[in-house]
Order: structure tokens, then C-alpha cells, then sequence
């Protein structure tokens, strides 16, 4: 349970900082239209959890799998090692992954800030953007990115605890990874408006999905080998 728990901060934080969409956005918007602090961190707030709720629709299909196979008879006995081995496959499977998308050049999701607005748009590098393809941001249109992007990884830890753990440690491991999405959003915005840098993260941007497919790797691997 320990591991879930710190798989599920450290996935939720390394996703949020190494992805600028997850805080730029809301930082331009409040400086461009002179927002309050409070609705700021309002809307910031309610698109985290937007973001966590799309997340946990798909984790579902994996604790409905995990509850599944939980209840065949000859799996009682061996359920720990199929459970760690399938969170290993799919690290390794979503490392492997991550690493092709950041090298193959695929559409990927931009935003721009021109005169005073907020775009969102996508494209590949070396090609270029005409005015057709931007698509300006409002309030609404940034919780719909947000609950239309959900975070992967989150998928195998809830399968893991479908298969193995109670409904009350499942609901841990997502309160867990909600809590921690949000305040590193927070943290980010904040840091964003008052001028602090302490983050190059527009250079891992691009191994977002690398980076939590690693994440998994290690947790299962941990499960499998180390006993966590």
C-alpha cells in the first residue's frame, strides 16, 4: 500500500510539472484578465479535478478487471504475482511508448499567448500554424482540455488495487493521487505568478509519458522483486 501511495504522488507530480499545459494556461489567463487570486486558484482547482475525474473513469475499467479476476477461485493463491507482473508489462509497454511519442514527431498539443489571448493548437515541429488551427481559450474551453486528458498511469495502480486491495485502500490511492495533482497545480500556478521559475520543464515536456512509464516500471518492479 506504501508503494501505490508514493507511485501515486510521484506519478501525479512528475506528470503535472513536466507538462506546462497542466499550469501556463491559468497562469496567462489570470494575468492577461486581471484575475483575483481566488478565482484563479478556483478555476485551477476545478480543472484538476476535472482532470483527476476523466483519469478515474478510465481507472475504472481497471479495478472492474482486477475485481473480475480477483474472484476466480485459483487465482486466490497467486493473485500478488500476476498483479505485480501485470503492472510491470505495462510500464514497460508504456515506457516504450513514451519513448517512440517523443521521437517521433507526432501532433501534439501547443498553447500561444498573442495579443493578449490564450491558443490552443496542434502541430509537428518544422511544420507551421495557420490562424484557422488556433482555437481561443476561455475558462470553459480549458476545463473541457483538462477533463478530456486524463492521466494514463493512474490505469495500472487502480488495476493493481482492484486485484489486491479493499474498496476503502482504492479509494485511498485516488484521493491520494487527486490531492496531489491539484496542489502541485497550485504550487505551479503560484510560483507562475509571482515570477518564480524553479523548473526547466518545458524541456521534459516531451518525455511526459516516458517519465510515468518508468514510474510504473519501478513500482512493479519493486512489487515483484523487492517485496514492496
Amino acid at each position: 500500500m506504501t508503494a501505490l501511495l508514493l507511485s501515486a504522488i510521484t506519478i501525479s507530480f512528475l506528470h503535472t510539472v513536466s507538462g506546462p499545459d497542466h499550469y501556463l494556461p491559468f497562469i496567462v489567463l489570470s494575468r492577461s484578465r486581471k484575475w483575483s487570486m481566488y478565482k484563479t486558484v478556483g478555476l485551477t482547482i476545478v480543472c484538476g479535478l476535472g482532470h483527476i475525474f476523466s483519469s478515474v473513469v478510465i481507472g475504472m475499467i481497471g479495478i472492474a478487471l482486477g475485481w473480475q479476476l480477483a474472484k476466480l477461485t485459483w487465482f486466490q493463491g497467486i493473485r500478488g504475482d500476476i498483479s505485480s507482473w501485470a503492472l510491470l508489462l505495462f510500464g514497460l509497454i508504456y515506457l516504450a511508448w513514451g519513448i517512440w511519442k517523443a521521437y517521433s514527431n507526432r501532433p501534439h498539443k501547443h498553447f500561444d499567448v498573442r495579443d493578449d489571448h490564450l491558443y490552443v493548437y496542434e502541430h509537428q515541429h518544422g511544420s507551421t500554424v495557420s490562424p484557422q488551427q488556433l482555437i481561443k481559450v476561455t475558462p470553459l474551453i480549458l476545463f473541457a482540455i483538462f477533463v478530456m486528458g486524463p492521466s494514463e498511469p493512474l490505469v495500472p495502480l487502480l488495476f493493481y488495487s482492484g486485484a489486491s486491495r479493499s474498496v476503502l485502500e482504492i479509494g485511498t490511492v485516488i484521493a491520494v493521487f487527486a490531492v496531489s495533482t491539484v496542489l502541485t497545480m497550485l504550487a505551479m500556478v503560484l510560483l507562475g505568478l509571482y515570477g518564480f521559475s524553479i523548473f526547466q520543464t518545458f524541456r521534459l515536456e516531451r518525455y511526459i509519458h516516458a517519465i510515468s512509464g518508468a514510474v510504473v516500471t519501478v513500482c512493479g518492479a519493486g512489487m515483484l522483486f523487492f517485496g514492496w
